[in-house]
């Protein structure tokens, strides 16, 4: 059985002390792909020594994510994201998108720093990773405008209503699935078996959003087969088979 986590954070200091036994954690229960988002450059070197570390296993993306985006810093962050296209090979732009949930004040650019880095996306020929929180209009406004048949990804910790999945799924997004399907008040399991599963994929955002029963609790990459089994559940299909397609979903988002 091979498990992909589609987004995680292996290089959080939350796991300072034990990042490589968690690593093998989740390898040893059959999670052996795992793909890393980037935040901003401060974060780079990191990526770059995980990776070299785990050569077969982990994969890179590159991005602003919206949290930081600030006005001062955010042409000089976006440039770092093209200088770091431009010299090394990742799997996808991300994550990028809007937050409203932290700081409404910087939509403008949040919105400018999104499009921008969708365009590089589409000059590299790589996928979106979408962060989304409170901010379904503001994404779905971007997206909208920058709809082709070449720009395509990863709607990211998707928490949207159903109507918000099909339109995240008509515009190329498969829907990133989490912790949060197995939360009591997550609404998402209510309408997931209504989505073809070649539109899922499987991710922990790892350390946060901790799936039943480690909620509240630090997350880790080795969480995703808690996800598969939740999502086993709902589609009433075998948890080798949900990791089966949900990997190759992966595969065909990441080219990898």
């Amino acid at each position: 059985m091979i498990l992909t986590d589609t987004h995680t954070h292996l290089y959080s200091e939350e796991f300072e002390n034990d990042r490589t036994e968690m690593i093998q954690r989740a390898i040893d229960v059959g999670v052996s792909r795992f793909f890393v988002p980037s935040i901003d450059s401060s974060f780079t070197q990191k990526m770059y020594d995980l990776e070299s570390q785990f050569p077969s296993a982990i994969f890179l993306m590159m991005g602003l994510h919206p949290c930081y985006v600030k006005p001062e810093t955010f042409q000089e962050e976006l440039a770092h994201v093209e200088s770091e296209l431009k010299r090394k090979k990742f799997y996808a732009i991300g994550e990028i998108g809007v937050d409203m949930y932290w700081d409404k004040t910087t939509l403008k650019i949040q919105q400018e720093a999104f499009q921008h880095q969708i365009q590089l996306a589409k000059k590299y020929k790589l996928a979106i990773n979408i962060h989304c929180r409170d901010a379904f209009d503001e994404v779905f406004e971007v997206l909208d405008h920058e709809r082709a048949p070449d720009l395509f990804g990863i709607f990211h910790c998707f928490t949207g209503d159903f109507e918000q999945a099909k339109k995240a799924i008509d515009l190329n997004m498969k829907l990133g699935i989490g912790g949060v399907a197995t939360f009591k008040n997550g609404k998402i399991d209510q309408f997931l078996n209504e989505i073809d599963l070649k539109h899922i994929v499987l991710e922990t955002d790892s350390p946060y959003l901790a799936p039943v029963p480690f909620r509240g609790k630090r997350n880790e990459s080795s969480y995703t087969k808690l996800v598969a089994e939740k999502l086993a559940s709902i589609y009433g299909l075998p948890i080798e088979e949900i990791a089966r397609i949900t990997t190759e979903n992966s595969k065909e988002v990441f080219g990898i």
